[in-house]
């Protein structure tokens, strides 16, 4: 027998940044919504950042619609004062916030889309998925066994837990290079990239990649990867970050190269990004072969009643950032607006 569920108009998985933009236009546009966080504290995936990680950009560019984020007086906000930023921001809002709860799946109903949580279902009108990808880590397949430790980047907090160590940083990405940077004065330190690192100009910080990403065709890419925050900046000036291809095989406590070359590790560090939390979707049966789930803007193709927002560039330009997501979450709330009405 299925107990009876909740009705609203609109539901919100996921309580972290693209989440509270929705919030903000969904009260604007008076409709009746609520939040389902499946985390116990505010802030979605900052909190759970190593202790040395930083914004890319000035407060003044990093802020939700609505209300700048305050200002940080020491360079880059650290993700503390985002966390601190996100807190404050749901209760200036009086976003209707619902947490912890974890959303186990979303299903076609005859009244509309059900969401089924572990404290009971809603059902409504709209639903927008904003859960992000920080939960769903990717790490490759190595050919071997290591004996040492392996980690992904959600799970680095800090240098002081390898001090000493031969410590391998797999990953050109800007977690990589920062990672990188934060372990090269404690450790023995080796750092893999796929390709040789290519670093921006060091005066582009992430307002200039917000507007590049929203304005230009092809965004980035021909400008480089890794955004040369200082602790980077220092680190490859210094002569620290000198990168290797990645390795090809694990042997024991070895990583080993395609030519035979082997290095000792204790740790392997995995900065080898993420892929989308979507596993709540998939009795909606939308996922296409890439593992993405097909969108026009932000509205699923094979379900126009799901919302999919601040994945990344799939789900609208720059929407996985704290400054771009919140035009996708206008463009999405004005959408559902008007279907609702």
């Amino acid at each position: 027998m299925t107990s009876e569920a909740v009705v609203t108009q609109v539901v919100v998985i996921g309580g972290g940044q693209a989440g509270l933009a929705a919030g903000y236009y969904l009260r604007r546009a008076k409709l009746d919504f609520v939040i389902l966080d499946a985390r116990t504290e505010p802030g979605g995936a900052w909190p759970h950042g190593w202790n040395s990680l930083r914004l890319f950009s000035p407060a003044r560019h990093s802020s939700l619609p609505g209300w700048p984020m305050p200002a940080f007086r020491e360079g880059y906000p650290p993700a503390q004062h985002v966390v601190e930023y996100l807190t404050a921001y749901e209760k200036r809002y009086e976003l209707p916030i619902h947490r912890p709860v974890r959303v186990r799946s979303v299903r076609r109903d005859p009244d509309g889309l059900r969401v089924e949580t572990d404290l009971g279902d809603w059902t409504a009108g709209a639903v927008i998925s904003a859960t992000g990808t920080w939960w769903r880590p990717f790490i490759p397949t190595i050919p071997g066994t290591f004996t040492g430790r392996q980690l992904h980047t959600v799970e680095y907090r800090g240098p002081e837990q390898f001090a000493g160590q031969r410590v391998v940083v797999v990953g050109g990405g800007n977690s990589g290079a920062q990672i990188a940077a934060d372990l090269a004065e404690h450790v023995d330190l080796t750092w893999c990239t796929a390709r040789p690192p290519r670093y921006l100009p060091d005066e582009i910080d992430g307002k200039a990649l917000f507007d590049i990403a929203t304005t230009k065709p092809g965004g980035i890419g021909h400008l480089g990867d890794i955004v040369a925050v200082p602790p980077v900046r220092l680190a490859r000036d210094a002569g620290l970050l000198t990168a290797r291809p990645v390795f090809d095989r694990f042997d024991g406590q070895d990583v080993v190269w395609s030519d035979g070359t082997r290095e000792p590790a204790d740790t392997v560090i995995w900065c080898t990004g993420f892929r989308p939390a979507l596993g709540h979707l998939s009795p909606l049966g939308l996922r296409a072969p890439d593992g993405l789930i097909p969108t026009t803007g932000t509205r699923a193709v094979g379900e126009p009643r799901l919302h999919l927002l601040g994945y990344g560039n799939w789900t609208g330009a720059a929407s996985a950032t704290l400054i771009g997501v919140g035009r996708t979450a206008k463009a999405a709330v004005t959408e559902i607006a008007a279907d609702l009405s």
